[in-house]
């Protein structure tokens, strides 16, 4: 938006009104118009997400489901928790090096189902002093996701680790680390548990 100038009968306007004013500042001048203020400084607001790429009509749009994942992978997820046990431990655990001591199978399980199965399975694993158990998620069927809301594959696989953080399986665990490939790999996760 641009000032516009002042007519030359505001001016005389002006002039008139400020004559019969009495000044605040004595040492100005009482024909002096108002100076406008300056024009604020725009500061670059600073950006949340990655710039987007540009875009040219005729290419095709990125559709990788990854795209729009806010949360990331459960195994990104997974992977960031900070390492609570032993850092010798965990690293032979991650490499397939520690056998667990049980495991549990969750495929074909509903998810109240798998739930009460594996706080069973923790709490009494716990309670018999082993240290590194199995839990087999799965990693979800692939199925076309055709909705504008993208559906995450494998539900046990998601939910899982949520579990592993509430009560009472939470006071019996320690670290929670994705499984070797010789073990089940995504589709399943080692369980290191507390000294009863």
């Amino acid at each position: 938006m641009t000032r516009r100038k002042l007519s030359e009968e505001e001016v005389t306007l002006w002039r008139k009104v400020a004559d019969t004013a009495e000044r605040l500042h004595p040492g100005t001048s009482a024909h002096e118009l108002p100076k406008p203020k300056p024009k604020p400084i725009k500061k670059p607001r600073p950006h949340l997400s990655p710039a987007l790429p540009d875009f040219e009509v005729g290419s095709k749009a990125n559709t990788s489901p990854s795209m729009h994942d806010l949360m990331g992978s459960v195994s990104e997820r997974v992977a960031r928790q900070p390492v609570q046990m032993d850092k010798k431990a965990f690293g032979r655990m991650k490499r397939g090096k520690l056998v667990p001591e049980g495991k549990i199978d969750l495929h074909g399980m509903t998810a109240d189902q798998a739930h009460g199965a594996l706080t069973g399975f923790i709490m009494r694993s716990h309670g018999e002093g082993k240290r590194v158990v199995l839990v087999i998620t799965g990693k979800g069927k692939t199925k076309r996701d055709e909705g504008p809301i993208p559906t995450r594959r494998g539900v046990l696989k998601h939910q899982v680790p949520q579990w592993f953080a509430l009560p009472p399986m939470k006071q019996c665990i320690l670290q929670v680390a994705e499984a070797h490939i010789r073990h089940g790999g995504t589709g399943a996760y080692y369980v290191y548990l507390r000294r009863r």
